[in-house]
């Protein structure tokens, strides 16, 4: 019975590869970073290089090109354009320079000397959108990773030579929308700019393409997920790769799961593979808000949705932005050492605590939003608001107080005044007689 498994695992990973190897895939991969007008950049051409050869290892036919001139940039295109046609999956991958000009985005050769806006729209610069639709429109498939959202190194001139009228000059790359059958992913998010990395090494995003697009049995949208959260981890929620889909099915770069485990996740993965017009229309009118309660509408009413992913990092950029901006507010005037000294049962007794002061605590506690029973007494529920208290600023997690915490925490305005309030501090009357009369006097004892 083993010996019959193993035959049939073989020949489901024998007719994966066969059917693998039987799809068109082309790719166009370029790191462009040895700039002639502007400063250089280290990576790209190493991200270009190891991009290529990851590609080449699960099917890939790659036209592959560093640092190229705009007639070299124009002659791979040609190329790629060309062996793209008919393709079943086409991916394009460009590291290095590119600018957003009135909402257009353009990659840059290393020759480009860029002046003015005309410069750019006459040729000086490659626009993203027609070469695109000129190399992959054919493509059943259609992939596109962009890191490119650097700081526009011509800004300044192009601005400077464009003072008689309105030139809008972006930051990084602006938003671009995919067709049928297209994912388009960017380093960071539209008008954000990216991270280079370190000289000699990949940039976070390439790193995190390395890493997650060509895992056994992972399909492109997760593998895309992955990515995301490696990058906005490795970045210190500095940067979050962005992205916009409208793939109509299961995208594999090397090799779909084993049938069991693709009759398995088939009924969860039926309801998402494409987005009703209802859905589409309700993402749209919320992917650019600002409210995580908007996004988090769309994932109640649609948790498998086409747009899941694309909320969650969303919301996840929102939140920790609001977070990074809580805690930069509540950090002015912050001894350094607050962060780093570790708190415990002996340093809160060198505090002197007494149960006024704690009941103190607790109140200032609960003002700031985390709740807690004012008693006096710091039991194992307030030990775990005082541990929720110190991770939300930063501290380190014990449960316990050091004086510089206790400080700080004297410092943060609370919603409510910390003053003791007359019900907690007053004592409880006795109950009266049911006659009405004074309280009876105790009686002496015989």
């Amino acid at each position: 019975m083993r010996f019959q498994t193993l035959i049939l695992s073989v020949i489901c990973l024998v007719f994966t590869a066969g059917a693998a190897s039987a799809e068109k895939r082309v790719a166009f991969v370029v790191g462009n970073g040895a700039y002639k007008n502007v400063a250089p950049l280290p990576n790209p051409s190493v991200d270009a290089k190891a991009i290529a050869a990851t590609l080449r290892n699960v099917g890939f036919e790659v036209v592959e090109g560093s640092n190229l001139t705009r007639d070299k940039m124009t002659e791979r295109l040609l190329d790629f354009g060309k062996k793209a046609q008919g393709a079943d999956v086409a991916l394009f991958f460009y590291a290095g320079h590119g600018i957003a000009i009135s909402g257009t985005n353009y990659l840059l050769p290393v020759d480009a000397d860029i002046k003015s806006e005309m410069d750019v729209k006459l040729g000086a610069a490659i626009n993203i959108d027609l070469t695109l639709e000129q190399t992959m429109g054919d493509a059943k498939v259609k992939l596109v990773f962009l890191d490119a959202c650097r700081d526009n190194p011509f800004a300044a001139k192009i601005k400077s030579n464009s003072a008689t009228r309105s030139v809008n000059v972006q930051t990084g790359l602006a938003e671009m929308k995919s067709g049928e059958g297209t994912l388009i992913a960017f380093a960071t998010g539209p008008g954000q700019t990216a991270l280079d990395g370190q000289e000699g090494g990949n940039s976070p995003f390439t790193r995190a393409l390395l890493a997650n697009l060509t895992q056994p049995g992972v399909e492109i949208q997760q593998a895309m997920t992955k990515v995301r959260a490696q990058v906005n981890e490795e970045t210190n929620k500095g940067q979050l790769p962005w992205g916009h889909t409208n793939l109509i099915g299961a995208v594999y770069l090397n090799g779909a799961p084993a049938p069991g485990a693709v009759a398995a996740a088939a009924p969860a993965a039926t309801g998402s593979s494409k987005a009703s017009d209802v859905e589409l229309e309700f993402w749209r009118s919320i992917k650019d808000s600002n409210k995580p309660e908007e996004l988090n509408a769309y994932l109640t009413s649609y948790p498998n949705g086409q747009f899941r992913s694309l909320a969650l990092s969303r919301i996840a950029s929102l939140e920790s932005g609001a977070k990074e901006n809580a805690t930069r507010n509540l950090s002015q005037g912050i001894d350094p050492a607050t962060f780093k000294d570790e708190a415990n049962q002996t340093t809160e007794d060198q505090i002197g605590l007494d149960k006024g002061q704690r009941r103190d605590v607790q109140r200032r506690l609960t003002g700031l939003g985390f709740d807690t029973k004012i008693t006096g007494q710091f039991d194992a529920p307030t030990r775990a608001v005082i541990t929720r208290w110190q991770a939300a600023r930063g501290y380190p997690k014990s449960g316990f107080l050091n004086k510089l915490q206790h400080k700080a925490l004297l410092t943060e305005i609370v919603a409510a005044a910390p003053a003791a309030s007359a019900e907690e501090e007053r004592p409880k009357p006795r109950r009266a007689p049911s006659s009405g009369t004074a309280q009876a006097q105790p009686q002496p004892q015989q």
